[in-house]
């Protein structure tokens, strides 16, 4: 659908335009905003946020680990193996309650950082254009085939960079 959409939007152009050029530019807007240095300092701070927690969660495997060679090495009475057993639910559920929420805020923030990044990308990327005099700007994603000529990825990154420094 976002093909055809595209291929509509560039033939309605070269009609319009008929004897004028039409300048035409390619983004990886994907990529774009991956490399930015803002998203690249956030998905690091979120890495040290979220490593307690990630921590956290690996011993209570390792705990969950030991606790199932426990009751498969078969040297624990009855009321041994039942208390190890509850312990085990416990942990487990703890397990999966830190992993739930952990993956609720680490979902939350992502989406507001790349929210707010991609909002400021569309204006480096219109800032942009007006600059070089391009008449549109197609995404990657929904485009066939280009020359290299035409990407200006690189450019978008650098002028996202300039107008939003990382501090």
């Amino acid at each position: 659908m976002k093909k055809l959409l595209c291929m509509l939007v560039l033939a309605a152009a070269t009609m319009g335009v008929a004897h004028a050029q039409l300048k035409i530019a390619v983004i990886n807007s994907q990529k774009a905003l991956v490399d930015t240095d803002e998203i690249k300092k956030a998905q690091a701070e979120m890495e040290a946020r979220f490593k307690p927690r990630q921590d956290q969660m690996a011993k209570l495997e390792k705990d969950l680990q030991d606790i199932q060679a426990q009751l498969q090495s078969g040297k624990l009475n009855q009321l041994g193996e039942q208390d190890l057993t509850a312990q085990g639910q416990k942990k487990q559920r703890d397990l999966q309650r830190i992993q739930q929420d952990l993956q609720e805020d680490v979902d939350r923030e992502r989406n507001d950082i790349l929210q707010r990044a991609g909002t400021r990308m569309q204006e480096v990327v219109k800032k942009l254009a007006d600059e070089k005099g391009l008449d549109i700007v197609v995404d990657a994603s929904n485009t066939l085939f280009f020359k290299p000529s035409l990407e200006i990825t690189a450019d978008a990154v650098a002028a996202y960079n300039k107008t939003y420094p990382v501090k």
